[in-house]
């Protein structure tokens, strides 16, 4: 067996009294492909540096075969003293071959890098692009890449992917990508309260690995005393209960995008909609042939698109192609250069974006959910007291008063999330929540929008995630273009390959007779709406603003604060009438769109 490319030996790192590691040891091959993952805070990022020979630890040994490369690539590179992006990629070959200029050349040219531009003035997806290249210049023996595809586009990662596969060496991943760690890994590294664990196979099977692990814990921890139990049930109960959820919303995911693909079609005119109480009508976003263009480059051209309450829609396409500017003009941000955009009514939307802007550093976690008022949290129409709203989001109770700027940046982004989702909203705007996100915050975000009631809009370039959130997608590759494909991003690549395989030139022989088949004949397509269909398409308007002004009157009256202690009868009965009224409303606005779509088909 040949001996390893690197080994750790009884590691021990701590900070304060805090052990980081402990007694770890670990062994990397000279071909290893390996990912390594952790709940967030358990130290993947330092040990990724004690790897790397960066921090050195406490105690034990780090032993590295002679004359072996290892190349670091950290979360937030550091450019400072570099003129141009070129000299800080020429930067990560030896010294002996720094004078091999057309190997940064070339690497520019793959990840499309101003090889020119100043370090200070570019952008984090530029910068993080010459980081790669600088870590991949000098084809060391062992790759060490710390959140390599934050800030990228799907394009990006893609070409990163393909690159690795081809790599020889050595390799260890930190990612939250879990598509990116699936088709690379082949063998996977858990830290894990100290200690490092190994699966000797791919990323796929990890959770299930992880889940089993749990599960003998769990069994052993029933001889020990309550005190500890309860210190470890976080991470012994939580994940694996969190996950089984996650796998029955999924499937309810997959119904919606049955759904969602019978509607994927030209938009028509729409002129109702109905406000309901805490929610929106039933059309929240109607695009009729909207164009948006910078710098005299088309964006978008003559896109349309219908956007109902409860859809998902996963906006996706290479950085700089105008994604963020096409989630602006859909929900009024930003006018359209031609086209119309209209809103439906009772939208209440909030933005997650993971900028932490909102988090002052001297609130506490309570007073960051309550808004200092009180130790109850208003959510989807319940109060619910701060503390289990806290368990929810994977908070332990005890840092309720803790400042925010003592949490990691794991703990802020899942107390933004909390803090925002708290928020009365009907329409979610996310663009890019994935970034800086660890897996355990994004199984959080993907449960969260799992049981939003309301409609969202999705910018990411995380491919797994847009698999498990939305019900359809539009694509912009670049051409000016904005098409809606039913799904996720898999279901966009399927049916794009499909569509090109279809656009082939097919041969075909020649008929044998010119007798045609009776039963083949295509049948005549009727040219206008029955006069039963025209009829209810007509009337629905007019019972649909009688039942709503029905349901207003019934609202008015359900708001009186005494009601349901001088009549709880009436306050019940009124309370299931009402219910039954708005589900006939959605079930007549979804028949009148049924039929605006029939008669437009017809031409009519």
């Amino acid at each position: 067996m040949a001996p390893p490319i690197l080994s750790l030996k009884e590691i021990n790192l701590h900070w304060g009294a805090n052990p980081i590691l402990d007694a770890l040891e670990m062994h990397i091959g000279t071909t290893d492909r390996l990912c390594l993952v952790g709940r967030n805070g358990t130290g993947k990022s330092t040990l990724m540096k004690v790897i790397a020979g960066i921090i050195e630890p406490d105690g034990g040994e780090r032993w590295v075969q002679p004359g072996s490369r290892i190349a670091y690539l950290p979360q937030e590179p550091d450019a400072s003293g570099y003129h141009t992006l070129k000299d800080y990629i020429l930067g990560g070959l030896p010294e002996d071959e720094r004078d091999q200029d057309y190997r940064a050349d070339v690497l520019i040219e793959d990840l499309d890098i101003n090889g020119t531009a100043s370090p200070g003035t570019a952008s984090g997806g530029e910068m993080r692009r010459a980081a790669l290249a600088r870590t991949l210049i000098g084809e060391p023996e062992l790759l060490l890449l710390d959140e390599p595809t934050n800030h990228l586009d799907i394009n990006t990662i893609q070409w990163l992917e393909a690159f690795l596969k081809g790599w020889r060496g050595a390799m260890v991943l930190i990612s939250h990508d879990r598509a990116f760690l699936a088709n690379l890994a082949t063998a996977c590294l858990w830290l894990d309260r100290g200690r490092v664990r190994r699966l000797d196979d791919g990323f796929a099977k990890f959770e299930e690995w992880q889940d089993k692990v749990y599960a003998e814990e769990a069994d052993a921890l029933k001889k020990l005393d309550k005190v500890i139990k309860e210190e470890t049930r976080w991470s012994v109960e939580g994940i694996s209960a969190r996950r089984t959820r996650n796998q029955g919303r999924l499937r309810r995911l997959y119904d919606m995008r049955k759904e969602r693909r019978n509607t994927v079609q030209a938009a028509g005119q729409v002129n109702i909609s109905l406000a309901g109480a805490d929610r929106s009508g039933t059309r929240v976003i109607e695009a009729r042939g909207i164009a948006k263009s910078f710098d005299g480059r088309p964006l978008f051209e003559g896109f349309d698109i219908r956007i109902n309450r409860g859809d998902r829609i996963g906006i996706i396409g290479p950085n700089g192609v105008g994604k963020s500017t096409l989630l602006k003009v859909l929900t009024g941000e930003l006018a359209p250069d031609a086209g119309s955009i209209k809103l439906g009514t009772n939208l209440e939307s909030i933005l997650i974006d993971q900028k932490r802007a909102a988090l002052r550093e001297d609130m506490t976690v309570i007073d960051v959910l309550t808004g200092g008022r009180g130790d109850w949290v208003f959510v989807g129409g319940e109060s619910k007291h701060v503390m289990s709203y806290l368990k929810d989001f994977l908070f332990d109770p005890s840092v309720a008063h803790t400042p925010v700027h003592a949490l990691s940046g794991g703990e802020r982004n899942r107390l933004l999330i909390a803090a925002n989702f708290a928020k009365p909203s009907n329409l979610m705007v996310l663009d890019e929540p994935t970034n800086d996100l660890d897996m355990d915050t994004l199984d959080l975000l993907q449960e969260v929008l799992a049981d939003y009631k309301g409609t969202i809009l999705l910018v990411s370039h995380d491919r797994d995630f847009l698999d498990r959130v939305v019900t359809s997608s539009i694509v912009m590759e670049g051409d000016g273009n904005a098409t809606e494909y039913p799904g996720g991003y898999s279901d966009y690549r399927a049916l794009k390959a499909l569509a090109e395989k279809d656009a082939e030139p097919v041969r075909t022989e020649k008929p044998k007779s010119n007798v045609s088949n009776i039963a083949d004949a295509p049948k005549k397509k009727a040219s206008k709406l029955s006069y039963k269909d025209q009829r209810e398409l007509d009337q629905i308007p007019a019972e649909v603003e009688t039942l709503s002004m029905k349901i207003s009157d019934m609202e008015a009256e359900l708001s009186d604060p005494d009601l349901y202690a001088k009549n709880p009868n009436r306050f019940a009965s009124l309370s299931k009438e009402l219910e039954t009224l708005r589900d006939t409303v959605d079930e007549k606005e979804m028949r009148w769109l049924e039929l605006e779509e029939l008669r437009e088909s017809l031409g009519q």
